[in-house]
């Protein structure tokens, strides 16, 4: 083995580059004080695929490792044949909690939860809840001791108290004096995501997930939900740069999987291009009549292409962080009615300026209407990127109405429609502005 894998810090950063043999090779070497916190590093799909490559024999002390949540991940990463001979390696307290979270949609903050916390009853003096939290975290059935939560004979939750809070209380007080009742909580089913933002807002370590009447069913960390934030982004990313979010890393998607993920939105996209086309050939007789029109066209698409795409990626990144509702349209259009109109005749300015200077310094020759030929150009990259700007803002919007993800507002998809619309308005605009002179 290179010595570079030696530290498993080294080992961690190689590993999505190696080989399945590799890996399980590798994993053997490791010290026995360091193999454990190795595991527990690893990604669901990363633990499944090497349980699944260990003997049978030793397949259940790593299962067991894991807290309910996340042997919840491995199972489901795991083919729908093997899943039951994963259950049966869990005890039996973690196969009923891991039973229980699978009922769980995956983008769900139910699917996400742990089911151990730190308890408390309102009425425990201060000592108690000490000792009781005490005997909760030796018995390795709480995921943090940050926030110990308080709830009624009927498991519905009354507050919370911070692990400060309760360590400089009073020794005559009770746990009902210094809970906090007013807390930040989600319910089982809100999305994934917005539960991301809910951590991004109140800034906190962990986050109690009730149900519709108020009883506790876990809570979610903010280890987990930054697994979430990352996958939410890279599928994000995917869709933004026209392709389907693909299952896996790069280089573990199969070269089928991959052809597919990828050929349904480029033919899409094709077959959206054959349009332009269409537009071209419509409008046959101005390029033959005014040749020096087509030396533009790329110009003039290209450029509000990059606009539109410009807009919707901002908007969707803010539609994904939470800084842009549904509710918040209008003022999105009005803004990028301003940006546009603003970018379109910065544009314009450099694509008559640019005509003109070339025309004077002899490096083309335009003809004589060179300068109605200028302000043509200037005139329709306004109009291009104005529309393309508008275009690229308000699809996000739309998808968003329909419930599909605004990420599927890609920037090719925009790019692909703007290109269509931007020939219209350029011939358009030429038909009137050249009318009488290139064109009769």
């Amino acid at each position: 083995m290179n010595s570079e894998l030696q530290t498993t810090s080294a080992l961690l950063e190689a590993w999505p580059a190696m080989t399945p043999e590799e890996r399980l090779e590798a994993f053997e070497r490791i010290p026995r004080a360091e193999v454990d916190d190795f595991f527990l590093e690893l990604p669901p799909r990363d633990q499944a695929a090497l349980i699944l490559a260990l003997p049978a024999g030793e397949r259940r002390i790593w299962m067991r490792l894991l807290a309910p949540d996340d042997a919840t991940d491995v199972i489901q990463e795991v083919p729908e044949e093997e899943r039951a001979g994963f259950m049966a390696m869990l005890g039996q307290t973690a196969r009923r909690e891991v039973t229980a979270l699978m009922a769980y949609q995956e983008d769900d903050a139910g699917g996400l939860m742990s089911p151990r916390f730190a308890r408390l009853r309102p009425e425990m003096t201060i000592d108690e809840a000490i000792a009781y939290v005490r005997r909760q975290a030796q018995s390795g059935l709480v995921e943090t001791v940050h926030y110990s939560y308080v709830l009624d004979s009927e498991q519905r939750l009354l507050g919370v108290v911070t692990f400060r809070r309760l360590f400089s209380g009073q020794r005559d007080q009770i746990v009902r004096d210094i809970m906090r009742s007013e807390l930040t909580k989600a319910s089982e089913d809100m999305d994934q995501e917005q539960l991301a933002q809910l951590f991004t807002e109140k800034h906190l370590l962990a986050i109690p997930i009730v149900d519709d009447t108020g009883h506790m069913k876990g809570i979610v960390t903010v280890d987990d939900i930054v697994d979430v934030v990352e996958e939410e982004a890279s599928e994000d990313i995917q869709k933004i740069g026209g392709t389907e979010a693909l299952d896996g890393r790069y280089l573990e998607v199969g070269f089928l999987q991959m052809v597919r993920k990828r050929g349904g939105w480029l033919a899409a996209l094709f077959l959206g291009e054959m349009l332009t086309a269409t537009a071209m050939g419509h409008f046959e007789k101005e390029i033959a009549a005014a040749t020096v029109l087509a030396l533009f066209i790329p110009l003039i698409i290209s450029s509000g292409g990059n606009s539109g795409s410009q807009a919707t990626t901002l908007v969707i990144r803010a539609m994904a962080l939470g800084e842009v509702r549904l509710r918040d349209w209008w003022r999105v259009v009005h803004r990028e009615f301003a940006s546009g109109l603003t970018l379109g005749l910065m544009l314009g300015s450099i694509g008559y300026i640019r005509i003109l200077l070339w025309q004077s310094l002899g490096w083309y020759d335009y003809g004589v209407h060179f300068q109605i030929v200028a302000l043509t150009v200037a005139c329709s990259l306004v109009g291009v990127v104005l529309f393309g700007t508008l275009a690229g803002s308000t699809l996000p919007f739309i998808l968003r109405l329909l419930r599909q993800d605004p990420a599927s507002a890609s920037a090719p998809f925009v790019a692909t429609l703007v290109d269509v619309t931007g020939l219209i308005i350029y011939f358009r605009v030429a038909s009137f502005i050249l009318a009488g002179t290139l064109l009769k």
